[in-house]
């Protein structure tokens, strides 16, 4: 959007700007498919009538029951009756706490499981030909969080044992809809039981368990003291649109775990996807990939304009240290705050901010351990000159509000944990101090009345980012166990202050800039 001024053409450049267009149109394409699909999703149209649609069983208001049962085994032996809700109304909303008994199997770290029955009132569950069924796990198996001395002493992994689960969330869609026989969706299908008479074709109540109520915080250790454990089992009548929503969101969930996501992790998806709306859901994960198309766009071409560097000329040292030390301490502080979705662009950021410190200082990794550094040229080392100026300025105003900092941290220290006072520390020192960060490229580009050496690309797309993201922060879009926290926010915000400094910057010196390089170029081309 706003190109170098001074960048050379290169023989692989084409090739990278269409590998990059490429992937922004299959980004594209990924997204009107998704839209179609969310457009059929939302539209769901009842069938008008006739032998050719699939009407529910539950228009005909039948009385029903409600039972669980606990087993070792998700079969129909030896089930054991933890509840029993009857009359049961598919409209309704309840929930009721249980006391389970725990078989000594269970107890030896093993398994439990519920199965839940719709059916006829006053029928065993195993004698209706019209019932449904949905089983689903009491127990999970967790390693056990032993003390550092039993880490140490054992060499070994630790033992897998056996948690209990204490909540069973039950949902059933409760809406009387009229599907057409050859319109049934996909995920509505497998779980659609089919009942066919002379007259018509119904199909059975879709029972489902609510998996995204399972939280890790909320297991209990089983051991062989636990006799009887306690069960709460709530109950809720859904519509067909949302029941779709959450078998899509189940599927995602275990999506997530094949592909090596912890339940931490999970637990903190979860935590959003479950109290949102599903509009909202839906502008936040627009939003979410605008941001992941721009921060491609950013990392693309600030490595490539990087890679293409010879000359440092104008490029602030000062800057590019201190926005590597800062990203590599705020991604430390956000490894415990903050969940997965979050690190892993802020993790590349620290990369590819830490690269270009070599390649600004021009240190040289080799193959034998030594390091080698070039030579400066004039106009690099009149940068350094500027650059060290700005920086013995500002160092008057910095070490004094670092040193006044420590010592406010260290008298609220509570704990014996010094490298977590340190983390901490300097941390808030980068958000105190983030827009100061900007000052010595800002003092460079006045000294040297150009902001060529500046890639414009990279500085829109980081401000068009940071500024979606503070507004969405701003009006509560984003869930806090998502989002950044408010002192990380207002720290970003300083690509959007950098953003507006530059274009009044380049506004001043960019056309003296291409003036200048524009006869140079047409001596040049005299010349030879």
């Amino acid at each position: 959007m706003f190109p170098s001024c001074y960048s050379k053409p290169s023989g692989n450049g084409g090739k990278k700007s269409s590998w990059a267009k490429l992937l922004l149109g299959v980004f594209i394409v990924y997204m009107l498919h998704t839209a179609w699909l969310l457009y059929s999703f939302l539209n769901n149209k009842p069938c008008d009538g006739g032998e050719h649609c699939i009407s529910s069983y539950l228009t005909a208001r039948p009385r029903l029951q409600l039972s669980v049962f606990t087993c070792l085994i998700p079969d129909n032996s030896q089930l054991n009756l933890a509840l029993k809700i009857d009359p049961f109304n598919p409209q309704s909303l309840f929930e009721r706490q249980v006391a389970v008994s725990v078989p000594e199997e269970t107890r030896a770290n093993g398994s439990l499981y519920a199965v839940v029955y719709v059916h006829k009132s006053g029928v065993s569950p195993l004698e209706d030909n019209k019932e449904v069924h949905y089983s689903a796990k009491l127990t999970t198996y967790f390693t056990a969080a032993g003390s550092e001395e039993d880490k140490r002493r054992t060499s070994h992994k630790p033992k897998s044992v056996s948690h209990w689960r204490p909540h069973l969330s039950i949902i059933m869609m409760s809406e009387s809809f009229s599907f057409n026989k050859g319109g049934v969706p996909s995920d509505v299908r497998r779980f659609m039981r089919v009942s066919k008479n002379e007259r018509q074709v119904t199909y059975l109540p879709l029972l489902l368990v609510n998996e995204l109520s399972f939280r890790v915080r909320d297991l209990m250790e089983i051991n062989r003291s636990s006799v009887q454990l306690p069960l709460t089992v709530s109950y809720e009548g859904i519509s067909l649109r949302r029941f779709r929503f959450l078998v899509q969101l189940q599927d995602m969930i275990y999506s997530l775990r094949q592909f090596g996501f912890t339940e931490e992790n999970i637990d903190e998806i979860k935590e959003t996807l479950v109290g949102s709306n599903f509009y909202l859901l839906v502008l936040t994960a627009f939003i979410t990939s605008l941001q992941l198309v721009c921060e491609f766009l950013a990392l693309k071409n600030d490595i490539s304009s990087w890679r293409g560097k010879s000359s440092m000329a104008g490029v602030s040292r000062k800057t590019a240290l201190w926005r590597s030390l800062s990203t590599l301490l705020i991604f430390m502080h956000l490894l415990e705050e903050t969940s997965l979705l979050v690190l892993v662009p802020i993790g590349l950021g620290a990369f590819v901010e830490v690269w270009k410190v070599f390649k600004v200082y021009k240190i040289k990794l080799q193959w034998k351990g030594l390091t080698q550094v070039n030579k400066m040229d004039d106009e690099e080392k009149k940068t350094v000159e500027y650059d060290t100026q700005v920086s013995r300025y500002l160092s008057y105003l910095v070490y004094p509000l670092c040193i006044s900092g420590a010592i406010f941290s260290l008298a609220y220290l509570r704990q014996k944990c010094y490298f977590s006072w340190l983390l901490n520390t300097l941390v808030t020192g980068v958000y105190a101090l983030c827009f100061l960060s900007m000052a010595p490229q800002l003092f460079i580009n006045h000294k040297l009345k150009s902001v060529s050496h500046l890639q414009g690309a990279v500085l829109v797309y980081r401000g068009f980012n940071t500024l979606i993201s503070d507004l969405c922060y701003a009006v509560s879009f984003y869930n806090p166990s998502l989002s950044l926290t408010s002192s990380h926010q207002l720290c970003c915000f300083r690509d959007e202050v950098f953003l507006l400094l530059y274009l009044y910057q380049r506004r001043k010196y960019g056309l003296k800039s291409r003036r200048r390089d524009s006869g140079a170029h047409s001596k040049k081309l005299k010349t030879q």
